[in-house]
């Protein structure tokens, strides 16, 4: 790993750490998003084909199922690129990860994973190639999210964020991408399988 893009890292990883958590009381969240707070949950009394019934509690999330889409993003000159941003209930507090977010209720999932590459680096997708699918918690959620590989990205605009989103974009080689997970840098599920879904597509090339 060339010495400068680690030390890069770091001091984003420093940067956006956690210094201090205050736990609200409840009513906080009422009067912050006026009784409209992004996670929710629904109960459900579910029968089953055995004829057992099951009450079980459904996590929404800004009043939709929670389906996302990663982005495994390589440029026109092959550099990946990824986000390090708060992730403040995690051991670290902070994490590195791909570029990601919600799918829209009138998107199809590649023109999700297409607006949030170019709201959160500014990059432009050429191929977007689907590398795999999966039920994010299927205990409590019926979020679907789907992995693409983004080939040919291209740098169009700045970064356009939500008000309480904190992105700093970090550019590396592939080989410094699979070189930061074998170092554990990468700790989220969701990334690990997307840099395994993208290895194994990028060797059949």
């Amino acid at each position: 790993m060339r010495k400068e893009k680690l030390e890069e890292l770091e001091s984003y990883l420093e940067e956006l750490k956690t210094v201090k958590q205050v736990r609200k009381d409840p009513s906080f969240l009422t009067r912050l998003f006026r009784g409209k707070g992004f996670l929710s949950s629904d109960v459900y009394e579910c029968h089953l084909n055995c004829g057992r019934i099951v009450v079980r509690e459904k996590l929404v999330k800004g009043k939709k199922d929670g389906s996302a889409a990663i982005i495994f993003a390589l440029t026109k000159t092959n550099e990946v690129l990824l986000n390090v941003e708060p992730r403040v209930f995690t051991n670290e507090t902070v994490s590195l990860g791909f570029p990601a977010g919600y799918i829209e209720l009138n998107e199809t999932p590649e023109q999700g994973a297409r607006r949030e590459l170019l709201e959160e680096h500014g990059y432009q997708a050429g191929e977007m190639i689907l590398l795999d699918e999966f039920y994010q918690d299927e205990g409590c959620s019926s979020a679907f999210n789907r992995i693409f590989l983004a080939l040919d990205s291209e740098k169009v605009s700045e970064q356009h964020l939500d008000k309480d989103e904190i992105i700093r974009p970090f550019l590396c080689t592939y080989d410094e991408v699979l070189e930061l997970n074998k170092l554990g840098y990468f700790t989220g599920a969701n990334s690990k399988l997307a840099i395994e879904r993208a290895k194994e597509y990028l060797k059949r090339r």
